[in-house]
């Protein structure tokens, strides 16, 4: 099949202590993978391959985790993901309960009266007929703290905070990388054969690459802030995941952590004046509808809505993901879940490569398959109405074309379909189909799990030879075909 045969080339993966690794080719300071930033996207990159074994360097201009929480949802297709990790529970631990369902009333204590807007998640209900799990209310800075401290229970990996890239240049068969160290100023390179550019929207691996960008900018100016004030007594016993409110002028509220931990935020055409913290204060109260509503500030930003998207998203063995790749305005609650599947869809394949598994070309499906992901959810984003979608829209932009969901009793108990997928290939088959003891199928390792034949009819596994599954529950049959439109596309 397209894409898996064994490489000529030795694996470069090495499962070792944590801690730098010999050289990727000559010797000196070299990682298999260095991943640059250390946001959603490049901790769910380096996680991926740090699990599968392969040394992986992670570099991060920051000492900290960003304490603004910026994003708030968490898709069901990264909650997936993150189950799949076992990373549910402390997720949901720094999160709140809600509906994914937006609410629109004139004030935050209207909410009795207000109108429900769907917002292209599905519901409690309806997750549970297509999913083990369900979308999360959890604020970005609380997911990249669990994110990262997974990161460094993983021996293959390791991490570097404070440390700026300063550029990316080819150097023979590697990537040589310039690195500043923030808390004293000291410059070395390093070497890489690959290289993940996950440093956001001004992207210096990006520029490096000489990659150049289509920019939409300037559509709207915002203000947001950090807050704490009992908002959940103001709204009642419905939680929501976004409300809108219309006085003093429009502006959103989002749940944004455990307890009275708050977004709020406004936009406007015109230049955002900043407010100062009694200002805000003042707004936010007329924004619930308490007059002596006790609000506590904790940080205020200004920002400029704005999309873009990268020429392309490889050049040689460097490539972009995440806001490095594609930026979307925060409608539609898109742009860290679009960086988690970028950086997931690359990270299996990228390991695939290193182990020997598939030959380089398998990577030229990254971008095939995520690029059109990425222009879809940035044109949502420009849309002013790109927050009200319905489920039916959306969700299956977000699952990918991934296996469904049901759920199988087995000896070790009740598990979901998607619990089957293992880190090479899975072959679902029914258990009374007979098979031939050795797979003929070169490249990677296939796992054959048996299951029912109501269930395998449910799945589509009830054909000669089962389902071939890739670790993201996609057939790869339809990978296939993919590939050749990649090579189809590279021809033209």
């Amino acid at each position: 099949m397209g894409g898996i045969q064994r490489s000529s080339a030795r694996p470069r993966a090495e499962t070792g202590e944590r801690g730098r690794g010999r050289a990727a080719s000559d010797g000196q300071d070299g990682w298999p993978v260095a991943v640059v930033g250390a946001g959603p996207a490049g901790l769910v990159a380096a996680i991926t391959l740090a699990r599968a074994g392969i040394r992986t360097l992670v570099l991060n201009r920051r000492t900290a985790v960003f304490s603004h929480p910026r994003a708030t949802v968490v898709s069901l297709r990264s909650m997936e993901l993150f189950r799949s990790w076992g990373l549910e529970e402390a997720l949901s631990a720094g999160g709140t309960d809600v509906d994914w369902r937006m609410l629109v009333a004139p004030t935050l204590s209207d909410a009795s009266t207000g109108e429900l807007i769907e917002v292209g998640y599905p519901s409690r209900r309806e997750s549970a007929l297509i999913s083990p799990t369900r979308p999360g209310c959890v604020p970005q800075d609380h997911l990249e703290t669990v994110l990262l401290d997974h990161l460094r229970t993983l021996p293959a990996a390791d991490v570097e905070l404070g440390v700026r890239v300063e550029g990316v240049r080819a150097g023979g068969t590697d990537y040589l990388l310039r690195l500043r160290d923030a808390a004293s100023g000291a410059s070395r390179e390093i070497r890489a054969s690959y290289v993940i550019g996950a440093d956001g929207g001004r992207s210096v691996v990006r520029q490096s690459l000489r990659i150049g960008a289509t920019v939409v900018d300037g559509l709207l100016r915002s203000s947001s802030a950090v807050i704490h004030a009992p908002l959940w007594d103001v709204v009642g016993p419905s939680r929501y995941g976004i409300y809108v409110t219309e006085e003093p002028e429009s502006g959103t509220f989002l749940p944004a952590g455990y307890g009275d931990r708050w977004l709020y935020g406004f936009s406007s055409q015109e230049r955002v004046v900043a407010l100062t913290t009694d200002q805000m204060i003042a707004r936010i109260r007329v924004a619930a509808g308490v007059p002596d509503l006790a609000v506590r500030v904790v940080d205020q930003r200004r920002f400029s809505f704005a999309a873009a998207i990268a020429d392309r998203f490889r050049a040689g063995r460097a490539f972009l993901v995440g806001d490095a790749a594609h930026r979307v305005t925060p409608r539609g609650g898109t742009g860290m879940n679009t960086a988690i599947a970028d950086a997931y869809n690359l990270g299996w394949k990228v390991s695939w490569v290193l182990q020997g598994w598939v030959t380089d070309e398998l990577l030229d499906t990254y971008e095939v398959e995520r690029r059109p992901v990425a222009e879809h959810n940035m044109a949502r984003s420009l849309d002013p109405m790109g927050s009200r979608r319905t489920v039916a829209e959306e969700v299956r932009v977000d699952l990918g074309g991934r296996l469904p969901h049901v759920w199988l009793d087995t000896p070790g108990g009740r598990v979901s379909s998607l619990d089957l997928l293992g880190p090479g290939l899975t072959r679902l088959v029914p258990g009374d189909l007979p098979m031939d003891p050795d797979d003929p199928l070169g490249g990677p390792p296939i796992i054959v799990r048996r299951i029912d034949r109501a269930a395998a009819a449910r799945l589509g596994a009830d054909q000669p030879g089962g389902l071939l599954l890739r670790p993201d529950g996609v057939s790869w049959r339809t990978s296939n075909s993919v590939r050749d439109r990649a090579d189809d596309d590279r021809a033209a």
